[in-house]
């Protein structure tokens, strides 16, 4: 064999040894130009619960960085026959799970603890949750006096409470909230971000370890205006002001804010500063509770998708992030594995896999698995 048949032997054998020591992330991130990610239910996450507990309505779920889920639900919205406060004179053994559960990514539970305690406030309907990079746990609630963000550890030792339940000062207040719905924390500046909500229109940040108040903004990156808006209309121009319910929060990797406008049907995105950067409507002519209810971004460093949870027409919009411009969707109602009865929430985890919360009468929590990419 002569010396050049072998330098090319040689330099094919590393060639293919580079190419099989390129980590599966990288892989699937060379993947991603200009393909579609694909998703299968899977109908055993999570496992039986222990100690026969029953999840009432889930109205939020995170992704911590070791890939554990971790949900908020409603205990109270269980019915008498489903584990309610009268389910125990049937002399059956069920009763609500706690009103926070972290699973494992095997659908195992690791953890569960929530309600009433010293010195903090537990809302009365519970909304929202998210794991932030110190692994703190941030819940709240949306309930008619639930105007406060709670802050616990893992274990649920409390750490902070921001706002007053039952005390709340209108959009431009700069201490209480108004109905909040969801929550961010932007590791880099340790400031968590909050959609003020049900009640109040508007984006504000606190800082993160002593919950003193940054800055706030309302639709567009304008001071927000609580007065009456006209109900929602596809044939109008855009509201000046977020809509009905300012519903969810995300921040990308490229240091973008991405705002639910729930009943605008449509995403503003801003700087960190409030400078508003760009918006998008998503199936624009749905009316009743709108469609833009809860994003979360693919895995790849790019972040080259977007997932919104859509609670009116029960699907997941895949969503190209740069623009928002819509590529597909999955889902559809119903109460099958894979279909949906209120999503309200979802999340994604490290691996691709989307995991999803429901209300109403949903109540419960799936996880559809990445598959490929179209």
């Amino acid at each position: 064999m002569n010396k050049f048949k072998c330098l090319c032997i040689a330099v094919f054998i590393l060639l293919l040894m580079g190419a099989c020591g390129k980590s599966a992330k990288q892989q699937a991130t060379s993947e991603l130009t200009g393909q579609i990610p694909e998703f299968n239910v899977d109908p055993f996450w999570p496992k039986p619960l222990p100690e026969n507990w029953l999840l009432g309505q889930v109205a939020g779920i995170a992704v911590d960085k070791e890939d554990n889920i971790w949900i908020i639900h409603r205990p109270r919205s269980l019915g008498e026959n489903e584990g309610g406060p009268d389910w125990k004179s049937y002399n059956l053994p069920y009763s609500p799970a706690p009103p926070v559960v972290a699973f494992d990514p095997e659908g195992n539970v690791l953890k569960a603890w929530g309600g009433a305690g010293e010195g903090y406030d537990w809302p009365d309907v519970e909304h929202g949750i998210y794991v932030d990079h110190k692994n703190n746990v941030w819940v709240g609630g949306s309930g008619a006096n639930d105007h406060q963000v709670l802050k616990f550890t893992v274990e649920g030792r409390f750490l902070l409470q921001i706002g007053k339940p039952g005390k709340t000062g209108g959009s431009n207040d700069t201490t209480l909230l108004g109905r909040p719905t969801e929550y961010d924390v932007d590791p880099v500046n340790n400031e968590i971000y909050i959609a003020d909500g049900y009640l109040n229109k508007r984006v504000i940040v606190f800082d993160a370890s002593d919950g003193k108040y940054k800055r706030h903004w309302g639709a567009y990156g304008r001071t927000p205006d609580d007065s009456k808006q006209d109900p929602y209309d596809p044939a109008k121009p855009p509201s000046e002001q977020f809509g009905e319910v300012t519903h969810a929060i995300r921040i990308s990797n490229d240091n973008l804010v991405y705002v639910c406008d729930r009943s605008n049907n449509r995403i503003q995105v801003f700087q960190k500063n409030g400078t508003f950067v760009f918006e998008e409507f998503i199936a624009r002519n749905t009316l009743a509770l709108g469609s833009a209810w809860d994003i979360d971004f693919s895995d790849d460093p790019g972040q080259t998708f977007a997932y919104l949870a859509d609670g009116t027409n029960q699907c997941v919009w895949i969503l190209q992030r740069k623009d928002l411009k819509t590529l597909e969707r999955f889902g559809s109602m119903g109460r099958y594995a894979g279909q949906f009865i209120w999503i309200h929430n979802l999340a994604a985890d490290s691996k691709g896999n989307i995991y999803t919360a429901e209300v109403l009468t949903g109540k419960r929590v799936q996880k559809f698995t990445l598959t490929s990419y179209e």
